[in-house]
């Protein structure tokens, strides 16, 4: 993400572990300084902190880690799932990196009833937050990383906080994605709290963007009806595309202005659709679709949610509903912290000052009320300046 032309904040994908002396520092420091915020603000505002990416990455550089890299994500998560006490801060910490992050869906259950006593209902909505946003940045958000980690904060009155990381081998990049229960009505029209990028990733397919709305709901009708039906929709698009000289259109479909014609009397599509590039599947699972189709979902949540409905499904159907119908979905990526455009001059838009003094402002006050040694205090606040001079260069500033 970046504030300046010289200001930056990356998330390049690096290996090996934090060190033992660094990470037994950092359980100690967010214990003392997630309890002073706690104490002062609640738990609930305390998620709510972490649902911003900005605040996150400052709080893991006060923590210490101020390697501006994957890490930062897992580090940082892993060290509030040992420092987070339910009888002291009344926040659990579910999921993990790798096979961990799997497992939030058994624990949330576990550390509900054991420490909160929260009703089945607010288990149930906790474990189904969990696995909708994993499935709209792992199926329905399609910008090229992979997610391999997962966590789920949770208060005792059933707020949440969702931090996820993908990472893209190719490019050797992360990306992190926040998701918070405040004010969210769907997990599929913008429900980001934030995303935090390198960069934008060109043609990505965004189908939790309120510009695929249309689109969404074809994908849900088209899911409703016959499979048979839904095979002769594949059929009718790789027609209208191989007959311009196009093979194997459901492996790897580009669209010109001139690639759909109107050869052997197929319908002339191509002025439905402006989309640049969809890269569809070797193959589709029918009984996937067979399972949808007996379910019958009544939108667009309903059908992500039914397991085996992966990229695939989602690309195959958006792709119908765009070629045959004539409704768009979305192809911007939906990341919300990225600055590379931003500058002094406010071009395209200003950077982000206040937000940042804001961050720093909290996290001094935390770390000045925390109980913990002179030292230890004199060099979180040093860091947090480091973390300051290098977000914003003082020349640069707005």
């Amino acid at each position: 993400m970046k504030t300046s032309a010289t200001a930056t904040i990356n998330l390049p994908l690096h290996g090996g572990h934090a060190p033992a002396y660094l990470v037994k520092r950092m359980i100690k420091l967010s214990y003392a300084i997630s309890k002073v915020i706690i104490d002062e603000y609640g738990g609930h505002d305390f998620i709510r902190r972490l649902a911003d990416p900005l605040w996150f990455q400052a709080f893991g550089c006060v923590l210490g880690f101020d390697w501006h890299s994957s890490g930062v994500t897992t580090v940082v998560s892993g060290v509030l799932k040992q420092s987070l006490k339910e009888d002291v801060h009344a926040i659990s910490v579910a999921g993990g990196k790798g096979k961990k992050a799997t497992e939030a869906k058994n624990d949330i259950p576990k550390l509900a009833e054991r420490h909160y006593n929260l009703s089945s209902d607010k288990i149930d909505s906790l474990v189904y937050a969990s696995r909708l946003a994993g499935k709209v940045d792992n199926a329905a958000v399609q910008d090229g990383y992979s997610l391999y980690h997962h966590v789920v904060f949770f208060d005792e009155h059933g707020n949440w906080t969702i931090v996820q990381q993908g990472m893209n081998c190719e490019k050797k990049l992360a990306r992190r994605y926040h998701w918070i229960s405040d004010n969210l009505t769907t997990f599929v029209c913008d429900p980001h709290a934030g995303i935090i990028s390198a960069n934008k990733v060109p043609n990505t397919l965004n189908m939790a963007s309120i510009d695929s709305a249309e689109n969404q709901k074809i994908s849900v009708e088209l899911t409703r009806d016959y499979v048979n039906n839904l095979k002769s929709s594949v059929r009718r698009v790789t027609n209208a595309i191989s007959c311009c000289g196009e093979k194997n259109t459901l492996d790897n479909w580009m669209q010109t202005d001139s690639t759909i014609c109107n050869c052997h009397g197929s319908e002339n599509l191509s002025h439905r659709s402006n989309v640049v590039s969809y890269e569809m599947p070797r193959r589709l699972d029918w009984n996937v679709f067979r399972k949808i189709y007996d379910i019958q979902p009544k939108n667009y949540e309903q059908l992500i949610s039914v397991p085996g409905v992966g990229p695939a499904a989602v690309r195959a159907l958006s792709l119908i509903g765009e070629i045959i119908f004539g409704t768009k979905a979305s192809w911007q990526d939906p990341v919300k912290f990225n600055f590379a455009h931003g500058g002094k001059d406010g071009v395209p838009y200003p950077i982000a000052r206040k937000t940042y003094d804001k961050t720093i402002s909290y996290l001094s006050s935390a770390i000045e009320g925390a109980e913990i040694d002179r030292e230890e205090r004199i060099q979180a606040l040093k860091k947090l300046a480091e973390y300051s001079s290098r977000v914003f260069s003082q020349d640069k500033l707005c």
